[in-house]
């Protein structure tokens, strides 16, 4: 496992625009090597503007033939919801891409949230082939980082946090749209690249406690986030970063 990777930017601008550099190269390296690049988007406000540039500036940089895009989690809401990671991903960047229905495996948020969790895990062991006891290996999985240091839907001290034995685990949490289905910690630290993307200075206390806290998972849950093969990303504005020192 290497150290995670700390890149500074001065502001958001700068870091969206790097994001999508970052994300073009490993689509392209990816493709290359393998075919295709399997892309794990990420939800919130934070990515939307690097999913603006991958469709517009960097349009051309991808071959987006070959591009597979999946979600690390999904609020339990309509894809149309205000509240729909695949919504905002859909509007900011799938929309504005020629794609045919097969590259897109959404979180199906309409439906109750087991039900939800137990569609997409066996969406996730078609596309990947798995075997029973397999895990799926992403090229790229984006991550943003939550006031309380939760990643994809996987909060503080939530028993999901633990759980080995599944790809995909529907939750229930303190939050808006409190009914969620998440990818397991098992499946995001299977991935070749985790990227964070974090920007603003309401994250540095969560970038701090992340990076420079005392270990402690369970209260710091991106403290998990470590694949045993792969890389880890972090991508900050210097707002975001201010109290690293």
């Amino acid at each position: 496992m290497s150290e995670p990777k700390l890149i500074v930017l001065d502001n958001a601008e700068a870091l969206h625009v790097r994001a999508a550099e970052e994300i073009a190269h490993i689509a392209g390296e990816a493709i290359c090597t393998d075919g295709e690049f399997t892309f794990c988007l990420t939800g919130g406000n934070t990515p939307k503007p690097t999913y603006e540039l991958l469709a517009s500036r960097f349009d051309h940089s991808i071959d987006w033939s070959e591009v597979q895009f999946f979600w690390g989690d999904e609020r339990c809401v309509p894809p149309d919801s205000e509240g729909s990671n695949f919504g905002m991903a859909h509007q900011a960047l799938l929309s504005r891409l020629d794609l045919r229905p097969d590259q897109v495996h959404r979180i199906q948020g309409e439906a109750p949230p087991e039900e939800a969790a137990r569609s997409y895990e066996a969406e996730l062991r078609r596309c990947f082939n798995l075997a029973p006891e397999a895990l799926p290996a992403f090229n790229l999985i984006l991550l943003g980082l939550g006031d309380n240091v939760h990643v994809a839907s996987l909060f503080p001290h939530h028993p999901a946090l633990h759980i080995a034995d599944r790809l995909v685990v529907a939750v229930e949490v303190e939050a808006p749209q409190p009914r969620r289905v998440s990818l397991t910690i098992p499946v995001i630290n299977n991935a070749a690249r985790v990227m964070f993307i974090v920007s603003g200075e309401n994250k540095a206390a969560a970038v701090k406690d992340a990076l420079r806290g005392p270990r402690d998972p369970d209260r710091f849950p991106a403290q998990l986030v470590a694949p045993a093969h792969g890389e880890v990303v972090w991508l900050l504005d210097r707002a975001a970063a201010r109290l690293l020192g």
